[in-house]
C-alpha cells in the first residue's frame, strides 16, 4: 500500500511528518509524491493561525473532492489536535482524524481504516495505556523517529509542547504542557543525523531553553549541548532555534561563546516591545532587563546574528506603543525580523480583549516596520563586505551557488549568492563581497 503525506507549518511539523513517514515505511507502506497514486492521503496540518489554517483547509478539501472511492484521507497535526471532530463538519469525506499528541499511532489508525468500514475514526487527545510498545531509549515510546534530514541539514526535536501562557498563543491547548526528550535518545540521534551526513543539526521545540525545566532541571540545555558536541566533534554547525528570553542563562551564554561548532545565532522571539502590550500577552515585560540580555549576548559573541519575531496590532496596542516597537527595533538593529500581524484565535485569551485593532492599521503597521527593519538588515548585511563566511552549499546552476552562513537558519532566513557553481553539501569559505536587503553575494575566497 502507497502513502502521500504533505507536511504543511514549521520545522517543528517536518519532524513528526518525518516520523509518521519512517513508522509507515517499516510497517510496509511506501511513499509515493503523487496523491492520485496512493491509496493512503494524509496532510500534516498546521492550526496556529488564520493564515495556516487557511491553507490546511485547503489542501484538506482539495484532497477530498479529487480522492477516489477507495483511498482513505488522514487529517493529521496542530488543526486535527485544535479542532477534533468539528473538522467532520467543515471537510466532507475525511476518514481519519490523529492529533499532535498521538502522530505515533499512524500505522495503527491506518490498518484500523483499512480493515473496518466504522468511518470516521478519530484518535486526538492523550493516547490510553498502554497503546505503544515498550519504552526504548531513555524511556522513549518506541524509538519514535524525532528528527529530520533536509539536504546537509537536520531537524532534532528536543520537546514537545510548551508550558507558556502567552495570552495570544493555542499551541499549549494544541500540544499540550511541555516535555522534554531524555538526554541520551536525543545525542544518539544526533550520531545518527552526523552519520547520515549531515553538517548542521538544529534543535528545536516551542522553547529550547525551557529544555528539562519540565524534569526539574533549571539549565539542562548546556548540558545537553556538550553531549551533543562532545559524541560528534566533528559536526560543523549545532543551531539553536526559539530561544525566549527569560530562561537564557550565563551557562548558557557561556556554552555558546565557547564552542566554535555552537553557531552564534539566536532566535530570540519577542514579540513587542512595549511593557503595557507585553503585560497584555502575559509575556515578560521588563525591557531593561532584555536590552541587558542582548548586551551580554553580544559582548560574549560579538559576531552574533540576532533574530526575532514581533507582532504588530495586537489588541488595545495604540499608536505611542507602536512607536515604541519601532524605536526599540531601531535601537537594538536586530540581523533578521519576522513582523506578524496579530491572528484573532479562538480560544485564547487575547480573543476575548476588548480594543481589537482594525485590519486595516494593522497592515500598516505591518508595513511601518517592515520597511524600517529592511534597512536595518541592509545595513547589517553590509558589514559583512570584506569578510570570508564559511557557506554550506544547498544549491548550483547557470553558474551560480547559493548557500547559508551561520547567520541565516534554513529557509526563513537569506542566502549567500556565490559566482561559481560548488558541490552540494559543502562547507566553502566565501569572500563577502556585497549585500542586499536580506541577502549576501561572494566569491570562493582563496586559500
Amino acid at each position: 500500500m502507497r502513502y502521500y503525506l504533505l507536511s504543511l507549518g514549521c520545522c517543528k511539523n517536518t519532524v513528526d511528518s518525518e516520523g509518521m513517514s519512517r513508522l509507515l515505511q517499516q510497517a510496509g507502506y511506501a511513499p509515493t509524491e503523487h496523491p492520485t497514486a496512493a491509496e493512503v492521503l494524509i496532510v500534516n496540518t498546521c492550526g496556529f493561525i488564520d493564515v495556516a489554517k487557511k491553507e490546511s483547509f485547503g489542501a484538506l478539501r482539495e484532497l477530498a473532492e479529487t480522492k477516489g472511492r477507495e483511498q482513505l484521507l488522514i487529517a493529521a497535526g496542530c488543526l486535527s489536535q485544535r479542532y477534533g471532530r468539528q473538522l467532520l463538519k467543515e471537510v466532507a469525506g475525511l476518514d481519519g482524524i490523529i492529533g499532535t499528541r498521538r502522530w505515533m499511532e499512524i500505522t495503527a489508525l491506518v490498518e484500523k481504516l483499512s480493515s473496518d468500514d466504522d468511518r470516521p475514526l478519530v484518535m486526538i487527545g492523550d493516547p490510553p495505556a498502554p497503546p505503544l510498545p515498550p519504552p526504548q531509549l531513555g524511556g522513549e515510546r518506541g524509538g519514535v523517529p524525532r528528527s529530520v534530514v533536509q539536504g546537509a541539514s537536520a531537524y532534532l526535536k528536543i520537546a514537545d509542547g510548551c508550558s507558556a501562557a502567552c495570552s495570544f498563543c493555542a499551541i499549549p491547548t494544541i500540544k499540550g504542557p511541555a516535555h522534554s526528550r531524555p538526554l541520551e535518545p536525543i545525542v544518539e540521534d544526533a550520531r545518527q543525523l552526523v552519520a547520515q551526513g549531515a553538517k548542521e543539526i538544529i534543535l528545536i521545540a516551542q522553547d529550547t531553553t525551557a529544555y528539562g525545566r519540565d524534569r526539574g532541571q533549571r539549565d539542562a540545555l548546556p548540558r545537553l549541548i556538550e553531549a551533543i558536541l562532545q559524541a560528534v566533534p566533528e559536526l560543523p554547525w549545532l543551531r539553536l532555534m526559539y530561544a525566549y528570553p527569560q530562561h537564557i542563562t550565563p551557562r548558557l551564554i557561556e556554552v555558546m561563546a565557547q564552542h566554535h561548532q555552537v553557531c552564534h545565532y539566536l532566535d530570540l522571539p519577542l514579540q513587542h516591545a512595549h511593557p503595557d502590550t507585553l503585560r497584555r500577552m502575559n509575556r515578560p515585560h521588563d525591557m531593561n532587563k532584555v536590552r541587558r540580555l542582548i548586551s551580554e549576548l553580544r559582548g560574549a559573541m560579538p559576531d552574533l546574528a540576532l533574530r526575532t519575531s514581533f507582532i504588530v496590532g495586537y489588541p488595545g496596542e495604540t499608536e505611542e506603543e507602536f512607536e515604541a516597537l519601532l524605536d526599540f527595533a531601531e535601537e537594538i538593529a536586530f540581523d533578521r525580523v519576522g513582523v506578524f500581524t496579530y491572528s484573532r484565535e479562538e480560544g485564547t485569551r487575547a480573543a476575548d480583549l476588548t480594543g481589537q485593532v482594525p485590519d486595516q492599521v494593522k497592515e500598516e503597521r505591518y508595513q511601518r516596520l517592515m520597511e524600517l527593519q529592511q534597512g536595518i538588515s541592509l545595513a547589517r548585511n553590509q558589514q559583512m563586505i570584506r569578510r570570508t563566511l564559511d557557506v554550506l552549499i544547498e544549491g548550483s546552476g547557470d553558474g551560480l551557488s547559493v548557500g547559508r552562513s551561520y547567520r541565516d537558519a534554513p529557509e526563513i532566513d537569506g542566502l549567500v549568492i556565490i559566482k561559481e557553481e560548488l558541490p552540494l553539501r559543502e562547507m566553502v569559505p566565501v569572500l563577502i563581497t556585497g549585500a542586499m536587503e536580506y541577502d549576501l553575494i561572494g566569491v570562493r575566497a582563496l586559500c
